[in-house]
């Protein structure tokens, strides 16, 4: 099996497998200002074809498949929706930034691995200027039942002035630590099971620290399983980060490295964060899903 890519410029990236899309990467959203616009990747397959993304669901219309979304960049929500006040809960301001693409630099395919890279401008609400992110996405085939990506981000604030990057708990919500890298499963999987490396549960793991995390659900229609594994690299800032997950009320995953903790963000300075995402057919137990895990490892080495 090999990899091939479809290109409509100005929009989006589709990559496939043989003849199944397993990913779209729309770089170029239509989101409304309200949802922070930002890159994201939807629809996310199996390799057996089974979908395990969910987009703009009701209850949280700012979430889309996976992205790259920060929800306290210094007085910035990059994530979507209302900013969290304490004190008052949610609350809707001026603030919904964009992250917008500037240039396509790299899109290549050779047999089993698929990767573009791509310039964004951070704008605030008001068009000021954030940060300047360089983004890279790696599409590899492990084996006939699964596939990785690897995420890469090269952040640098060039607003003038220090940015501290946070999240709810941060600001003083308990238990709400989400920013980062977000995964939001379909609605089947809710009520599966997350599992750490020390063990399986569902939303009593949140907040766990942990250099991977993994998300097991099942499909309606076909009642077949698929397995979400994310790994956190050893060099990401805060490493390992704190993880949020949700299993009673949805499915999601994110590795969040400002889950309780803000992380100043120097005026010129910059960030660079590096996931390793692995997408599997099957439920493979919780001995197989550490194995999943290393080869999450082994993508993030390459």
């Amino acid at each position: 099996m090999t990899l091939h890519v479809d290109h409509k410029l100005g929009k989006e990236v589709t990559v496939s497998a043989g003849d199944v899309p397993i990913a779209t990467y729309v770089y170029v959203p239509d989101t409304v200002r309200l949802e922070s616009p930002k890159p994201y990747l939807h629809p996310l397959r199996t390799l057996a074809g089974d979908l395990v993304s969910l987009f703009r669901p009701h209850d949280h219309v700012w979430h889309k498949g996976i992205a790259w979304s920060l929800p306290h960049l210094g007085e910035h929500n990059f994530w979507g929706g209302p900013t969290y006040v304490h004190g008052q809960f949610y609350v809707q301001k001026e603030n919904n930034g964009s992250a917008l693409h500037r240039d396509m630099t790299s899109l290549t395919v050779d047999g089993d691995t698929a990767a573009l890279t791509h310039t964004l401008d951070w704008r605030s609400q008001q068009g000021a200027p954030v940060v300047d992110e360089t983004r890279s996405l790696t599409f590899t085939l492990i084996d006939e039942t699964s596939w990785a990506l690897r995420f890469e981000t090269r952040m640098t604030n060039v607003s003038g002035a220090t940015l501290h990057i946070g999240s709810p708990t941060t600001k003083g919500r308990e238990n709400a630590g989400y920013g980062g890298l977000f995964w939001r499963g379909p609605r089947s999987f809710t009520n599966g099971t997350a599992q750490s490396p020390d063990g399986v549960g569902a939303d009593n793991l949140r907040g766990t620290r942990a250099e991977w995390f993994a998300y097991r659900g099942k499909h309606d229609e076909t009642g077949r399983a698929s397995t979400i594994v994310m790994v956190d690299d050893r060099r990401n800032p805060q490493h390992p980060p704190q993880w949020f997950t949700r299993s009673a009320e949805f499915a999601c995953l994110c590795p969040a490295p400002f889950f309780s903790e803000e992380l100043p963000f120097e005026a010129g300075g910059t960030l660079t964060f590096r996931y390793a995402v692995v997408i599997a057919t099957g439920d493979h137990g919780d001995e197989g899903t550490h194995e999943l895990a290393d080869r999450g490892r082994n993508v993030l080495a390459s």
